[in-house]
């Protein structure tokens, strides 16, 4: 396996590039792009790569589903950190376009919902196609595919293409989170400010089959930040359940509900337990009465005594 290569959602220019690029270990790496999100991580799979950045959610549109399917269903991998992007598109030309001449614009698929209104405001008439990625699109402009394409400004210089206009995106703050995912391993130590990400599979459609599984979370008083269904393949009606629950796998909430999961659910696989993207301890909601871990280990304790006759 290669230690020193991490892969990414490519070509150059992509803003998961620009994500991986604020990791402080990305400077003393080799960083190559990758055609697709399985690309990139089936080349750590393979040991091609130590780790891969790909996106998995944004503010817009939710999950990103190449990468939630993939994590899913591919050979176990495991996420070990978490980028938070801030997002703003840029409309790239060639040089000398200008806004009369853009007939048709391109960008990846997961663009195209935050621009939708100011395309429609600006160019109601424009087609557009999609492209493998926002990089990819400025290629295919530099390349005359296309007249323009929605793009982070810094892909400009890339593609030797201008920005005609900046700043554009439908809703303020948008942003798109990342994970740098590796071969799965113990996960790091917690932080007091960590997410859980899981895959839950439902043993069959019954009434109340997703409410058992919610159930073992919020019994114990785990929070959960993300929950998308994803059908499993096997036929209309058959889904499975991307989770992120806040805390980590040593938490006792955390581990006794994802023990609560693995007793109903047919499969369960754990995807990572890592640091929240720009959260520190302190700022983390107070656990509610009776989820900590010292209260979860006196009850422990309690029916210890009890079962060895020293209640």
């Amino acid at each position: 396996m290669s230690a020193t290569r991490y892969t990414y959602l490519g070509p150059e220019g992509t803003f998961t590039e620009a994500a991986l690029r604020t990791l402080p270990e990305a400077a003393t790496r080799e960083l190559v792009p990758m055609v697709s999100v399985p690309a990139a991580l089936d080349a750590v799979r393979n040991g091609e790569a130590a780790a891969a950045l790909v996106p998995i959610e944004n503010s817009v549109e939710g999950g990103v589903t190449a990468t939630l399917d993939e994590l899913a269903t591919g050979e176990p991998l495991m996420i070990y950190r978490e980028v938070l992007l801030p997002i703003a598109f840029a409309l790239l030309v060639r040089p000398g376009t200008e806004l009369t001449d853009v007939k048709t614009v391109t960008g990846h698929p997961v663009a195209q919902p935050q621009v939708r209104n100011w395309l429609a405001a600006n160019l109601p008439d424009a087609l557009w196609e999609s492209a493998a990625s926002n990089a990819d699109g400025a290629r295919l402009v530099q390349e005359g595919r296309y007249d323009a394409a929605f793009a982070g400004e810094f892909a400009a210089a890339t593609y030797g293409l201008e920005p005609l206009v900046t700043e554009i995106h439908d809703a303020e703050n948008a942003e798109t989170r990342f994970v740098l995912v590796g071969r799965p391993a113990r996960p790091a130590a917690p932080t007091g400010a960590d997410k859980t990400s899981v895959v839950i599979w439902l043993d069959d459609d019954h009434p109340g089959a997703l409410l058992e599984f919610l159930q073992e979370f919020a019994v114990r008083g785990v929070n959960l930040m993300l929950i998308q269904s994803r059908p499993t393949g096997a036929g209309i009606g058959n889904y499975c359940f991307c989770v992120d629950a806040e805390g980590h796998i040593t938490d006792r909430r955390v581990g006794e509900a994802l023990m609560g999961l693995k007793r109903i659910a047919p499969k369960v696989r754990f995807l990572g337990s890592y640091p929240r993207a720009g959260v520190a301890p302190e700022d983390v909601r107070p656990l509610r009465a009776g989820t900590t871990d010292a209260e979860f280990m006196g009850a422990a304790d309690w029916l210890s005594r009890i079962q060895d006759g020293r209640s």
